[in-house]
């Protein structure tokens, strides 16, 4: 069956707290829409949708009353929790959110880099205290510079790709894996299939993972990785929390195993507060807003209109297609 005319579908933008709506209403499209802020009224709405924009809502019992549905475009560069064949077997499209957030997570990345680097994180703690740190004469306890590290880089997609431009902007030496290593370009020195991943834990000051979750990434960052990475190396993880080990890694953060960690996601998302993560001081904790920015709506919605103006031409090629 033929995508409708655009004047003729319902959009429903399912989200606790991105008014997307609001910023829909702006372009002034003439496409009908609405927002749900809870799944039970997602639910409930959902027979009225020929479009559905969602990422945290989603469950796949919402399939048994999405008669009308025709397109879902996740609201979050992943995807895992969307049932691709089901969607197939119903010719339902599906398309990510992939490259709405490279700059923010790129630069999120850096951020944290930066405020363990420079220790921003105990001096905010200092300040709490109204406590003057003094010169200190313990040369591995003082803030240090990035130019000469090496970072490490796990995932070179456009987030990866962006983390590599701003560490050669710090004249860091980047290394990275890539599964199509051939047709790479970009600004990293070093790209390595991910069969040699190991020399990435060895030799990276700073551990990059901006990698999706996969079956080949879930759990890389394990305690084997871990006992591979030099004491005074750092990881930041921008990408899924179920890429690490988490016992693991706080038990290489408590030995000093590894200097220290950027968190931006965890294995449980809210982190518990229960977990040890909170109270390691050799770790910056920020919750999963590394792709949280000013302009992630408007982004969004440029992919989604982008791609319905491609259904409604009979294109069956959309950006980030992934059913």
């Amino acid at each position: 069956m033929p995508f409708p005319a655009l004047s003729e579908i319902t959009i429903q933008f399912s989200h606790v707290a991105y008014p997307l709506e609001e910023e829909f209403s702006k372009r002034e499209t003439g496409i009908g829409h609405y927002q749900t802020w809870t799944p039970e009224d997602s639910r409930a709405r959902l027979p009225e949708a020929d479009v559905l924009v969602v990422s945290g809502f989603w469950n796949d019992s919402l399939l048994e009353v999405a008669d009308r549905l025709k397109y879902i475009q996740s609201i979050g560069a992943g995807f895992d929790q969307f049932p691709l064949d089901m969607l197939r077997e119903r010719g339902i499209r599906l398309a990510s959110a992939q490259g709405t957030n490279k700059n923010g997570v790129s630069e999120h990345a850096m951020a944290l880099i930066l405020g363990l680097s420079r220790k921003i994180h105990d001096a905010r703690d200092n300040q709490r205290k109204h406590f003057w740190r003094q010169m200190i004469s313990d040369i591995p306890a003082r803030e240090d510079e990035l130019a000469g590290k090496t970072m490490g880089i796990i995932g070179m997609g456009q987030i990866g790709s962006r983390v590599a431009k701003l560490a050669k902007a710090f004249d860091m030496r980047v290394i990275a894996t890539k599964r199509d290593v051939a047709n790479y370009e970009g600004p990293a020195d070093e790209v390595l299939p991910p069969d040699q991943v190991d020399r990435l834990f060895a030799e990276s000051d700073w551990l990059v993972l901006n990698c999706p979750l996969t079956d080949e990434t879930r759990g890389i960052i394990d305690a084997r990785a871990l006992g591979m990475m030099k004491p005074s190396a750092f990881l930041i993880n921008v990408a899924r929390g179920a890429c690490v080990d988490e016992e693991a890694l706080i038990e290489a953060l408590r030995s000093g195993t590894i200097a220290g960690a950027g968190l931006d996601h965890f294995y449980d998302d809210p982190l518990p507060p229960e977990s040890p993560i909170w109270d390691l001081d050799n770790v910056i904790v920020t919750p999963h807003t590394g792709g949280e920015t000013q302009l992630y709506e408007a982004n969004l919605l440029d992919i989604m209109m982008g791609n319905l103006e491609r259904l409604a031409s009979g294109e069956t090629e959309l950006h980030n297609s992934k059913a």
